[in-house]
């Protein structure tokens, strides 16, 4: 069986290692002599790069033999067309003497390091610049329309637009027969509109979707590209009953013969959702906390229930035949392993303080870290069986980045079955990783607040934060705060009789700390795009726990 790859990078370095059964960084790569950015797989694993303060370089990611070094110095973000052959970077824009924004966001030829198209764009927005799978085509939003290009073209005449007033996000859909997703929000009493249009026959819609409850949408393509997932949130829940807004989910299928909500039947939010490689189901994990995962079929129909827990974050292996159920953020970092061909769970066991999960390209083994700046103690990976036995751990100080290489589900023999797991390579001694004792991890920030430049493929944690059930949660107040509980409504008392608070007063409050909440996430954006933080944001953010716990007090 074929050796797999990835790569992490720390403040220290940045490195590709071989999986399974070696573990060691590869022989033959030279590891950058500064701080890297950031490092990119392409989505078919055949592309690698990496961004300094000087330079991209482009690697095959097979060979590790450098393809081309792109020298531009300010590179912030940077991604790969499907097959490797485009790279597209972004740095942050600034003025022109005659006022105009910078050509910021640059397409490059792989092997050549040539630019092929220049645009500028002052928003971090990675979805902004895509590409059709085959990379014959390429697009980019901007007022009112969707630009496309022939990818050989790219930059010079507009081969097509896509016009419609209002559009906000558009997404390409992956397989032979490529279609564009277009969502426009609500506006002026009418609903949120997602339509998808065969590329390029935009006279007429494939399909059409309305709906109210739509500040902002996530699009969720099945492999094949022929139905879509439409995961809807308001910035703000009007009930009250959700810090992170409302969300709904939808199912259009390409073909536009069959549209629907998907039935989930447990309120609250939904946290995450994958579709299994076979294209033809998927799995939702949502409402409020112990949250509810469940199976669904191609029409939406639920096929099983995987209970529930205290879960917001779900994955099919890339075979298709084991799925992870787990819950992160606020919650312990228990992973549920499901043989999706007898439905049954095969193991449990706890990767605490997790900010990332994976699998490996071979189905086999699962990756989880622990991420910085996310936690800054205790950072490294650890590789799991898919029997959910750790055979492999690694400190690293500082990790920022951690990833698989992308390869094709064809290139690794399938499993008959739950094969038994391998002996342990490297553990720390004296641990049993399965019955060890989880300390949950700070808040984890909705997507609607943290920063435009955040992963596209991070943790779904909507809820978990403020609904994850771990220990019991108390706030602190006053002197006599060791001796504070709550009486029947909900209101602290502590022996010196504390004056409950009214309805209003409690609303009020929340409010409040809502408002501090946003305000320490949007401190951490600023932080995690390396920008300087004062003295008095420092404060604001070592807050937070306090700020969390206290919310979730006045909200049982």
């Amino acid at each position: 069986m074929p050796t797999t790859q990835f790569s992490y990078r720390s403040q220290k370095e940045l490195t590709v290692w071989s999986g399974y059964p070696e573990y060691k960084p590869i022989k033959g790569f030279e590891k950058p002599e500064t701080t890297t950015k950031k490092f990119q797989y392409s989505k078919y694993g055949d592309a690698y790069a990496y961004a300094t303060s000087e330079s991209v370089k482009v690697f095959d990611a097979s060979s590790l033999a450098q393809r081309c070094e792109i020298k531009r110095p300010n590179v912030v973000d940077l991604w790969f067309s499907p097959q490797g052959s485009y790279l597209a970077t972004w740095e942050r824009p600034t003025k022109r003497e005659d006022g105009s924004g910078s050509l910021n966001l640059n397409i490059w030829d792989t092997k050549t390091a040539e630019l092929i198209a220049s645009f500028s764009q002052k928003q971090l927005n990675s979805w902004n610049f895509q590409w059709t799978d085959d990379e014959k085509y390429c697009a980019r939003m901007v007022t009112g329309e969707v630009q496309f290009w022939e990818s050989k073209n790219c930059g010079k005449s507009v081969w097509a637009r896509l016009k419609l007033e209002g559009i906000a996000q558009f997404s390409l859909s992956p397989g032979k027969a490529p279609a564009v997703a277009v969502f426009i929000p609500e506006r002026k009493g009418a609903p949120a509109i997602v339509r998808m249009y065969s590329i390029p026959n935009f006279n007429q819609a494939l399909s059409n979707k309305t709906f109210y409850k739509a500040d902002q949408v996530q699009l969720f393509w099945n492999d094949l590209g022929t139905n879509l997932l439409v995961l809807t949130q308001t910035d703000v829940d009007k009930t009250g009953k959700s810090y992170y807004g409302e969300t709904n989910l939808y199912y259009l299928s390409v073909a536009g013969n069959f549209d629907c909500r998907v039935p989930l039947d447990k309120e609250g939010a939904v946290h995450d959702v994958h579709w299994s490689p076979n294209s033809k189901e998927f799995a939702v994990v949502y409402g409020s906390m112990p949250a509810k995962a469940t199976l669904f079929d191609h029409r939406a129909n639920s096929i099983f229930s995987f209970g529930i827990e205290p879960r917001n974050f779900v994955r099919f292996n890339p075979q298709g035949t084991i799925i992870a159920i787990a819950g992160f953020g606020n919650l312990n970092g228990t992973i549920d392993l499901w043989d999706r061909k007898t439905l049954r769970k095969v193991n449990t066991f706890q990767a605490p303080n997790a900010s990332h999960c994976e699998w490996s390209p071979c189905g086999r083994y699962i990756m989880t870290a622990t991420l910085t700046p996310r936690l800054r103690v205790d950072n490294g990976f650890k590789m799991w069986h898919h029997s959910g036995s750790l055979i492999y751990e690694e400190s690293v100080d500082e990790l920022f980045q951690v990833g698989w290489r992308p390869e094709p589900a064809s290139a690794y023999p399938a499993m008959r079955g739950l094969s038994p797991p391998p002996k342990p390579i490297k553990i720390s001694a004296g641990k049993t990783p399965a019955a060890a004792s989880p300390k949950p991890a700070g808040a984890y920030r909705p997507p609607h607040l943290r920063g435009n430049n955040a992963p596209a493929a991070t943790l779904s944690q909507r809820e978990a934060a403020l609904s994850g059930r771990g220990p019991a949660l108390t706030m602190q107040r006053g002197k006599n705060n060791n001796n504070a509980k709550k009486n029947g409504n909900g209101a602290l008392t502590s022996k010196a009789a504390t004056t409950p608070l009214t309805p209003e007063e409690k609303a009020k409050k929340i409010r409040n700390l809502e408002k501090k909440l946003r305000q320490i996430a949007d401190i951490r954006d600023k932080q995690s795009r390396g920008e300087k933080i004062d003295a008095a944001q420092q404060q604001k953010l070592s807050t937070e726990a306090n700020v969390m716990r206290e919310l979730a007090s006045l909200r049982e």
